[in-house]
């Protein structure tokens, strides 16, 4: 158990790079850009590529009718995302510390990752829902109202995850630097049960 729960130990520990990384990232662009205006979503916000990329998307969604991009303050996510992401880096530590020491068996950190994976696609649920309000709920007084063929006004919200045509813009959504931290966390995590396991059965 001494290998699982170091295992363990380290796929936790990873998480935390979600506090320093961005775990998602949206890129606009569009031939009057040459340089994509680009934001990068953490845990606890949203900050530009560039110094004024967020002012600049802002500045386009405002003919259109859409929100702008949402500071900390305005969003539950934000405040409670990092609290989720410690406490679950911390409890699995703590579990890997646990295993190492033969105090408790390798299906707790089975217990964590499937924790931890209905976590994460909760979260994705919630990104694509803020998404789809972002690009849907439009402000009806807005200096531009475009329709589809049949007359329904357009949508404009990003892929989750690709590249997608908006207009003369392309939007790119991808998983940055933190959500890849996080997969290989889990995927570690994995290891660790996985090792532990074995490691158990032999000594039956």
């Amino acid at each position: 158990m001494k290998k699982s729960g170091i295992l363990m130990v380290i796929g936790s520990a990873l998480l935390l790079g979600l506090f320093i990384y961005p775990l998602w990232n949206i890129q606009l662009e569009a031939p009057q850009y040459p340089d994509p205006l680009g934001m990068n979503i953490y845990i606890s916000g949203i900050q530009g590529e560039e110094e004024f990329d967020i002012q600049n998307i802002d500045g386009i969604n405002h003919y259109i009718g859409m929100k702008k991009i949402p500071k900390p303050a305005e969003m539950w996510e934000f405040n409670v995302f990092p609290l989720v992401i410690g406490g679950m880096a911390a409890l699995g530590i703590l579990l890997g510390i646990l295993g190492f020491f033969k105090v408790i068996g390798p299906n707790w950190f089975l217990g964590w990752l499937i924790l931890m994976t209905v976590l994460g696609i909760l979260g994705m649920i919630d990104f694509n829902n803020w998404l789809t309000d972002y690009g849907t709920d439009l402000d009806p007084k807005a200096i531009m109202k475009l329709t589809d063929p049949e007359g329904n006004p357009l949508s404009y919200k990003p892929p989750l995850f690709g590249s997608q045509k908006i207009l003369n813009f392309t939007a790119h959504s991808y998983p940055q630097a933190g959500a890849y931290l996080m997969l290989v966390g889990m995927l570690l995590t994995l290891v660790a049960w996985w090792v532990g396991l074995i490691a158990t059965k032999g000594r039956k």
